[in-house]
């Protein structure tokens, strides 16, 4: 398959008027508007997504189960093995999406990131029927010792585990890009269908958790690990067959500038360090002076503006005007990136302390069914899949009217408001906690970790609706704007770059879950962690948690007040 430019000039194109410009088929000609790209091509990518999600929601919503349980690990020690492994997930996408901008494209980056992918879901089940058969020598065993899992068995378990991590690092941020790249921008009708394709996106990905949440983690629960990790092997199987049979219909990217993305980009942050205590620019390249371009007066970053100058008079290996915007528009992007941590770490508690919170809770919806603790997380995809339609179909038009804009309300305002409910919800989560231990105390079971808190579990509904709800303002915001806001080259590292924001937040996390239970577990006292969760200070947790977000929200608002959006132009 051809996805470069060098033969569409000589293939014979179609009407004018029916090509995508920058874009060619499967076998390398220019795409026909009518016949690739959009919803079409669109809704295989997005069937992918919701089986791709369904598998991954099976494996990370009730991983913490997993490790406190057949695996024997602290509350403490496998919440911060969840979020080293979380982080790992969506810190990956970096190197991801440089090798498919830089070299594979993202097509083949997501194939070989989806066998990956069932690679480690297929190594991940046979770790998991491992441990069932060292489970039942275990049983007629009166040695206690041998009831601890097995070395291999560990390191297949977290092998598997970071395999997953790899082939998520391939595959998430480079099928959006994909899915997005069915869109053409300088078409006004596409364009429009392209800023719903991320709600709907949200929308069907949401979907997909949801299934898991609520088939696959009963499952694990209640049958067996290794069906419910086995599924999703199966499931993953059919998503790469779709995401085969699409093939014909997709549109694929190509790039007016040979060069790779990255070493321009870096030679622009190069050359302005070493023209550092230069005064102006003396030489400008052939190109802008016949273009009569003057350099960049963007208050912001101009020492950049530096990289212009030639060194020892050579006109060799010049930076462009362009190189030097695209290095400032990845600039502009840090404040909002390094902002929006607060929220991340809030993102991170959901899927490992809300869990043991719930578990410790009345679950009986009927006298003989309980639901599990992790399906409790399926309140979140609940919200989402419900407050996306009234956002794309009567919120966004309202607000369109009253502002004038395209999408309602900038992305950043929309980041924003999700920020501030995210906060909400973890006072809303420490209230709830602080009712949890008083039940506890008022019914004697401080000292009796197994017992069930005559609490309903209902109780956590409302952190769950409130944190659903700032998904669809914040994680469908921060998607669009890395999209847009990258360079063309670029876009799968603009996705793997909000991404990244959530695995920082789960390393963040981490972090301060193990120097809070080092600095609370000394003197033979319980910690904020503790394994007796009635004796634990989650509340406390989530206090320090929403102070954490309250700043970040507010350096958030000074920052996206100033910010500049990149627009393009279109010659």
């Amino acid at each position: 398959m051809a996805v470069t430019g060098n033969d569409v000039s000589e293939a014979e194109a179609p009407l004018l008027n029916d090509v995508v410009r920058s874009s060619v088929d499967f076998n390398g000609l220019p795409a026909n508007r009518s016949k690739s790209g959009c919803w079409k091509s669109a809704s295989f990518i997005i069937g992918v997504e919701v089986a791709e999600r369904f598998a991954y929601s099976g494996i990370s919503s009730n991983l913490i189960s997993y490790l406190t349980g057949p695996l024997g690990q602290s509350t403490a020690t496998a919440a911060e093995n969840v979020n080293a492994w979380n982080g790992a997930a969506t810190l990956l996408p970096l190197l991801g999406a440089f090798i498919a901008d830089s070299y594979l494209g993202r097509y083949r980056t997501i194939i070989i990131a989806s066998l990956l992918y069932i690679l480690g879901l297929g190594f991940l089940s046979l770790s998991a029927a491992l441990h069932s058969f060292n489970s039942s020598h275990c049983k007629n065993d009166t040695n206690n010792s041998a009831c601890s899992p097995p070395l291999f068995e560990v390191i297949l378990f977290f092998f598997s585990l970071y395999t997953l991590a790899f082939a998520l690092g391939g595959h998430k941020p480079c099928l959006q890009a994909f899915g997005a790249d069915q869109f053409d921008e300088d078409d006004e009708k596409e364009c429009k269908a392209k800023s719903s394709f991320f709600n709907w996106w949200y929308f069907s990905m949401n979907g997909g958790l949801l299934v898991a949440l609520l088939v696959l983690n009963y499952i694990q629960d209640n049958l067996s690990w290794e069906l419910g990790f086995g599924i999703p092997f199966i499931v993953m199987c059919f998503a790469l067959i779709i995401f085969l049979l699409g093939s014909m219909t997709y549109r694929f990217r190509i790039n007016s500038d040979v060069r790779n993305p990255f070493v321009r980009i870096n030679r622009v942050f190069v050359k302005a360090a070493r023209n550092w205590q230069a005064a102006a620019p003396t030489v400008i390249s052939i190109e802008e002076e016949a273009k009569q371009i003057l350099p960049h007066r963007d208050s912001k970053f101009k020492f950049l503006d530096k990289a212009l100058l030639a060194s020892n008079g050579s006109e060799e290996n010049l930076c462009s005007i362009g190189d030097i915007d695209d290095a400032k528009a990845i600039l502009r992007l840090v404040p909002i990136w390094s902002t929006c941590l607060g929220y991340a770490i809030v993102f991170a508690q959901f899927s490992t302390l809300f869990t043991k919170q719930g578990a410790t809770m009345d679950r009986y919806i009927t006298r003989g069914f309980q639901i599990p603790a992790a399906s409790l997380q399926s309140l979140i995809m609940i919200s989402v899949v419900s407050f996306i339609p009234i956002y794309d179909r009567i919120l966004v038009p309202i607000s369109r009217a009253i502002t004038k804009k395209p999408a309602g309300i900038s992305m950043l305002q929309r980041v924003g408001f999700g920020i501030f409910l995210s906060l909400i919800s973890m006072v809303i989560a420490a209230l709830v906690e602080i009712k949890r231990l008083t039940t506890a105390i008022k019914y004697g079971l401080v000292d009796k970790p197994e017992a069930t808190i005559p609490m309903s579990v209902w109780w956590l509904a409302p952190q769950y609706l409130v944190l659903g709800i700032s998904h669809v303002f914040t994680m469908v915001g921060l998607q669009e704007f890395f999209y847009d806001q990258v360079p063309n080259e670029l876009k799968s590292i603009g996705l793997a770059l909000y991404l990244s924001i959530f695995g920082t937040g789960s390393f963040l996390s981490s972090f301060l879950i193990s120097v809070i239970e080092k600095a609370t577990s000394g003197d033979g006292r319980d910690s904020w962690f503790s394994d007796n969760l009635n004796r634990a200070h989650f509340d406390y947790f989530y206090w320090l948690v929403a102070g954490i977000s309250a700043f970040g929200f507010a350096s958030y608002l000074y920052f996206a007040k100033s910010y500049v959006y990149c627009r393009r132009i279109t010659v």
